[in-house]
């Protein structure tokens, strides 16, 4: 038995594990304003959602797709993955109670590989990994932390999400878990209504943060 009052940590990954948020902004931005200039903001309402789903919803064209695809793999390639302040320390001090931790994002293996070779050691900082290719639906789907749960073994409510963006928020929130929302991507102000307690990155996170979204999650419970 661990003295803790969580059996499993889910990490979203843009935005809470690595600091790309505001590259991807850029980059889908400049997408989204040339292909939809008619949708002010679509590079915002696409986060957290996998690369089929943006394209389903937004990008028919066989073309535009294969352009897209061509500049993402290169912007990929090239970005910087660092690590959001505080992060590994969290992960050691949940792992070191015995907490499992899973990263759970809708980012696909390719985009991994690129995170892999930017830091060898991220593949040990987790129990599991779960990308695109592992679920049907993505978020605000719950089913990519369900199943995180389900493969752990541990019920939802033992579970804490981290989550940034408002599709992941709503994820972890439908699943079923107790949410902490990290104000990397969005407001605090914004985001404060679909999670449990909000903190401005992991260097506010401690164990009286675990207690606040537990507490907070029993109430809405």
């Amino acid at each position: 038995m661990i003295d803790f009052p969580f059996q499993a940590a889910l990490f979203d990954l843009d935005g809470v594990v690595v600091d790309t948020e505001s590259q991807y902004s850029i980059f889908w931005g400049g997408v989204c304003r040339e292909y939809h200039p008619e949708q002010p903001g679509l590079e915002n309402r696409i986060k957290g959602q996998t690369l089929d789903q943006i394209f389903d919803a937004n990008f028919d064209s066989p073309a535009a797709r294969a352009d897209i695809l061509k500049r993402l793999n290169i912007f990929e390639a090239q970005m910087e993955y660092a690590y959001i302040h505080g992060v590994e320390n969290v992960m050691k001090w949940l792992r070191d109670k015995g907490v499992a931790t899973a990263l759970v994002t809708s980012s696909n293996i390719p985009k991994m590989n690129c995170v892999y070779r930017a830091h060898p050691e991220f593949k040990q900082l987790f129990d599991i990994v779960l990308t695109s290719e592992d679920f049907t639906q993505s978020k605000p789907h719950p089913d990519c932390y369900l199943k995180a749960a389900s493969i752990l073994g541990v019920a939802p409510d033992k579970c804490m999400v981290f989550e940034d963006s408002f599709n992941g928020l709503r994820a972890g929130w439908t699943a079923g878990m107790p949410v902490v929302g990290l104000a990397t991507t969005n407001p605090a102000s914004k985001i404060a209504s679909l999670c449990d307690v909000v903190v401005e990155d992991f260097s506010h996170f401690d164990e009286n943060t675990c207690l606040l979204a537990l507490d907070h999650f029993k109430k809405r419970s």
